[in-house]
């Protein structure tokens, strides 16, 4: 049954240095802002990241990063942040670049218990091969290199084709954002911001929520819930989300031109 804290503060205080967590989002949408913003405030260091992208250099993930507060990170996209890129170049952060479908399947696979699966995605490339640099040293040389993986070719309708073995991922904790939530920690989200979330909070050993509106039990139609209160732990009325854009793009009036 989830847990109704009061504060985002309360919500993180038991997440200690070397924890590993999946943070929901896509870019700056759907991010645990609150979450976040309460783990930077406390003094846990050396963590694991598992999430799409990290943020920017200002916002979201990327408060943690300009911290030097994240050892590690598990990820698709360097996105927006250049401090995730000069951190990554120069050795001082490990990154395990995945396809992103790859990543949502390793989060959902742990948490439905399935310890690995085959893929096609990475098949001929260092992915699969081993090689890809997870950390480079000082003088730009691979310090840390990711091995090689399993490759096997199935029969049947799959015939003919290679796939990757890929271990699915579970973290200490899971961070996630909702539109809503009621008191049993059943979620609705908002529309793409849906994206990471649920898949991170059903790999996450704790799950850990805020929602922008907090109702009772009973409230939400089962039909509209996204994530089912059984995957979470602990819930925090946040309010609205301050709405970020990760990457503004603007169109010059013709007659402007």
């Amino acid at each position: 049954m989830s847990t109704v804290l009061g504060s985002a503060g309360e919500a993180v205080a038991d997440i200690v240095s070397g924890s590993s967590l999946a943070v929901g989002g896509f870019g700056l949408c759907g991010i645990p802002d609150t979450l976040i913003e309460a783990l930077a405030a406390g003094g846990a260091t050396d963590l694991e990241i598992v999430s799409n992208n990290c943020g920017t250099d200002d916002h979201g993930l990327g408060i943690l990063l300009a911290d030097k507060r994240i050892r590690r990170i598990t990820a698709s996209y360097v996105g927006e942040n250049s401090e995730f890129a000069r951190q990554y170049l120069s050795g001082e952060l490990e990154v395990e670049l995945t396809p992103q479908g790859t990543l949502a399947e390793k989060l959902r696979a742990g948490g439905a218990g399935i310890p690995a699966f085959y893929t096609p995605a990475g098949v001929g490339t260092p992915i699969a091969d081993g090689g890809l640099s997870w950390r480079y040293g000082a003088d730009g040389s691979v310090a840390v290199a990711s091995p090689r993986k399993a490759v096997r070719t199935f029969g049947g309708r799959w015939a003919d084709r290679r796939y990757v073995l890929e271990e699915a991922i579970t973290t200490d904790y899971a961070l996630v954002h909702a539109l809503i939530g009621d008191t049993e920690g059943n979620l609705v989200f908002a529309k793409s911001a849906r994206n990471f979330n649920p898949l991170a909070a059903a790999a996450g050993r704790i799950c850990i929520a805020e929602v922008e509106q907090l109702v009772p039990a009973g409230d939400l139609d089962p039909g509209r819930v996204d994530l089912p209160g059984i995957f979470v732990d602990r819930i925090v009325h946040a309010g609205a989300q301050r709405k970020q854009i990760e990457k503004l793009t603007v169109a010059i009036p013709q007659e402007a031109k």
